[in-house]
C-alpha cells in the first residue's frame, strides 16, 4: 500500500473503532485511536498473515499487550478480512465473539489474549524464543500502552528478551502520554523510556507514531537489526481523528453516546473527504 492508502485504511479503522465502543456502550477508545496508524501499518503492510489462513504456521505473531484497547485490533482485523466489519458494534455483547478483551479461543486471528497489563510482553518473548528454538522465520510484534510501562513484569521480559538476543521480536510502545487516572508524568513516569530500553539491550528507535512515513523506516530499520531486539517509541495522539477526544484522558475508558457518536463519525467522514474518499 502507498502512504495514501495507508491513511485512509487507518481513517477506516477509526470509524471501526467508533462504532464498536458506541455498540457496546462501553470501552476504550483513547488508547485504540492513538494505535490505529501502528494496527494499519501492521496488519496492511508489515506482518506476514493470511486472513483465510489466520493460523498458518509460519505467519508473524501479534501480541497486543493493552489489550483494553481490543477495539482498535478488532477494527484492524475486521477491515483486513478476517471477520466482517460489521460486527464490531457486537463488541462487549452477550454472546458476542468481540469480548472487552482480546481473545484466542473465539475471535480469528488473535494470537494471544490479553488484557492483565505487563502480561502481554512476556508472552510474545515467549513466542519469540520458541521461534529461535525450532529455527523458524516468524517474527514477533507486541503492542504496549505507555501506562503499562509501569508494569514491573515489562522490565523482566525485557532484560530476557535483551540477554537472549531477540532479534526476531519488536517491542512497539504506543507513548500517547496519558493513562487512566491521567497524564503517566504525574501518575507515575516511566520516562525516560528509550534509555530503559536501551538499559535492557534493545535497539531504540523513537517516532511520531501517527506519521506512515517515519512507521515504515522503523519497521525496516527493525528488520535489519540482528542481534538484539527492537523497541519503536511511537509518540501518539490519544483519541486521534475525532474532535472532541483528542488529548483528553476522559476518552481513555468511555463510550460516547448518540450524539457524540453523530459528531464523532462527520469528524472521520471529513478526513475521509480529505484522503479523497473511502477505499
Amino acid at each position: 500500500m502507498n502512504k495514501l492508502e495507508l491513511q485512509k485504511t487507518a481513517n477506516e479503522v477509526r470509524k471501526g473503532i467508533v462504532a464498536a465502543v458506541h455498540g457496546a456502550k462501553a470501552g476504550h477508545p483513547g488508547g485504540s485511536l492513538s494505535a490505529a496508524d501502528i494496527f494499519t501499518y501492521l496488519y496492511f503492510e508489515e506482518m506476514n498473515i493470511d486472513p483465510k489462513n489466520p493460523k498458518k504456521e509460519d505467519r508473524d505473531r501479534f501480541v497486543l499487550s493493552k489489550g483494553h484497547t481490543a477495539p482498535g485490533l478488532y477494527s484492524v482485523l475486521a477491515n483486513r478480512g478476517y471477520f466482517p466489519v460489521e460486527d464490531l458494534p457486537t463488541l462487549r455483547h452477550l454472546g458476542s465473539y468481540l469480548q472487552g478483551h482480546p481473545c484466542m479461543q473465539e475471535t480469528p486471528g488473535v494470537d494471544m489474549s490479553s488484557g492483565s497489563l505487563g502480561q502481554g510482553i512476556s508472552a510474545a518473548v515467549g513466542m519469540a524464543l520458541a521461534g529461535k528454538m525450532d529455527n523458524k522465520s516468524y517474527r514477533v510484534y507486541t503492542l504496549l500502552g505507555d501506562g503499562e510501562l509501569e508494569e514491573g513484569q515489562v522490565w523482566e521480559a525485557s532484560m530476557f528478551a535483551g540477554h537472549r538476543k531477540l532479534d526476531n521480536l519488536v517491542v512497539i510502545v504506543d507513548n500517547n502520554g496519558l493513562q487512566i487516572d491521567g497524564s503517566i508524568d504525574d501518575v507515575c513516569s516511566p520516562n525516560p523510556i528509550d534509555k530503559k530500553f536501551e538499559a535492557f539491550n534493545f535497539h531504540v528507535i523513537k517516532i511520531d507514531g501517527n506519521d506512515f512515513d517515519q512507521l515504515d523506516a522503523a519497521f525496516k530499520e527493525a528488520r535489519a537489526t540482528k542481534g538484539m531486539p527492537t523497541a519503536i517509541i511511537c509518540k501518539t495522539l490519544k483519541g486521534k481523528g475525532v474532535s472532541f477526544m483528542e488529548g483528553n484522558v476522559d476518552w481513555h475508558g468511555k463510550a460516547p453516546n448518540d450524539e457524540q457518536f453523530a459528531v464523532a463519525m462527520a469528524d472521520l467522514e471529513k478526513i475521509s473527504e480529505e484522503l479523497g474518499g473511502a477505499n
